[in-house]
């Protein structure tokens, strides 16, 4: 099962550098998901690493926080995700992949978020421009439900079906992300369907 990708947001946020290039280290990445000097530069409290490393992640991070919290509240938490990251990169050991520290990071905020307000992450998250067209009505209904769907879930099984399905995370850096046993991610993967599945047909799909 598949989801559409929202938007990324459009205004630019305080986190990000106010002048400067791109510096390209990203473009030769690794495994950690950006590399090594880009890091090291934030590290060093670098406006222009910062910026890479922002515009390297912020897609994934904000596609995470409006599925999470809501498409009024996600702008928000993906500029305190940044700058928590800025502030705490220092911990950033480098001895694993880079991308799971900032998920694990990005997660947090999300759940402390929900805590705090005490509210459902809302539906109808992905803005696209108005196609009256029947295959297009279509298309749009199925991802009504699902979005409907996915905020029926408990939020430690959606964060996992979203880094999975969506993000294309592998078992290992969710399980590092989660600070949970690969065999876990599987399972509650596994839990995520299943539910997803149950309110897609209480919603009224039909497979």
């Amino acid at each position: 099962m598949t989801t559409s990708s929202p938007s990324s947001p459009r205004r630019n946020t305080s986190v990000t550098a106010s002048n400067g290039g791109d510096r390209g280290e990203c473009a030769s990445r690794n495994t950690s998901g950006c590399a090594a000097a880009v890091i090291e530069g934030c590290k060093t409290g670098d406006r222009l690493a910062q910026k890479e490393l922002y515009d390297e992640f912020r897609e994934k991070i904000f596609r995470l926080a409006l599925r999470m919290v809501g498409p009024q509240d996600a702008p928000d938490v993906l500029q305190q995700v940044f700058l928590q990251t800025y502030r705490n990169i220092r911990q950033y050991s480098g001895r694993s992949s880079f991308s799971p520290w900032l998920y694990r990071l990005a997660i947090n905020e999300c759940l402390q978020f929900r805590r705090r307000e005490r509210r459902p992450g809302r539906e109808s998250l992905a803005s696209e421009p108005i196609d009256r067209s029947p295959s297009h009505a279509m298309h749009a209904q199925r991802q009504e439900l699902l979005e409907q769907a996915l905020q029926r879930l408990d939020p430690e099984l959606r964060v996992i079906f979203l880094l999975r399905e969506v993000d294309g995370l592998p078992y290992s850096e969710i399980a590092t992300a989660l600070k949970i046993p690969q065999g876990t991610v599987g399972s509650r993967l596994n839990r995520a369907r299943q539910q997803l599945r149950e309110h897609l047909v209480q919603l009224g799909w039909e497979p």
